[in-house]
């Protein structure tokens, strides 16, 4: 088995569109989560090479094994739990995050920092900031639902959080049409 890591894998759609492209390859997987496929086998690197024009034609990197590798696995946990789960964490992200890819937070953390130019916890915020404008835009839950589960110790934090990252209210983005929301390979 060989694991290939892919950069900009944000959603299940883009799980759908990696699939396409590795069975119009006729390439034998076992799985295929946010940033990484499980080949049964090593492609050659022909077919490699073919797999990332097949991938950069749809917005999709491949990525080498090291340090840009780690930063991706990163932003795909951190996209999976945070845009794609609505349960609340019960243990914080740095153990979470630390326990997923087997490091020490202090490295990941230092090598985030130097690679993104931002901290984990900034891009752990913008990623929230996103999920709410996006439960606000679709009108799911209310502002206290939005609160509990993305680990808000109160709807007045959340607000604050939402007006220091955006400018604006959670209700005057509400308000607001067509409501200004970042992709999140933009984040």
């Amino acid at each position: 088995m060989a694991l290939i890591y892919v950069k900009n894998m944000v959603c299940p759609r883009c799980i759908t569109s990696v699939r396409e492209v590795l069975d119009q390859m006729q390439l034998s997987y076992s799985s295929i989560e946010l940033g990484k496929i499980a080949m049964d086998s090593t492609p050659s690197l022909s077919k490699k090479n073919q797999l990332a024009e097949s991938l950069q034609a749809r917005g999709f990197e491949l990525l080498e094994e090291g340090k840009s590798t780690l930063i991706s696995q990163i932003k795909s946990i951190l996209i999976e739990q945070i845009q794609h789960s609505d349960e609340s964490m019960s243990e914080n992200y740095s153990s979470f995050i630390s326990e997923k890819l087997r490091h020490e937070y202090t490295y990941l953390s230092k090598l985030f920092s130097q690679v993104e130019g931002i901290t984990i916890e900034k891009y752990i915020t913008r990623l929230k900031i996103e999920r709410v404008k996006e439960l606000i835009f679709y009108k799911e839950r209310s502002l206290s639902e939005i609160a509990d589960i993305l680990g808000y110790s109160s709807v007045a934090y959340l607000s604050s959080q939402f007006k220091r990252e955006t400018g604006m209210t959670p209700s005057a983005f509400k308000k607001q049409t067509p409501a200004a929301r970042k992709s999140l390979d933009q984040i």
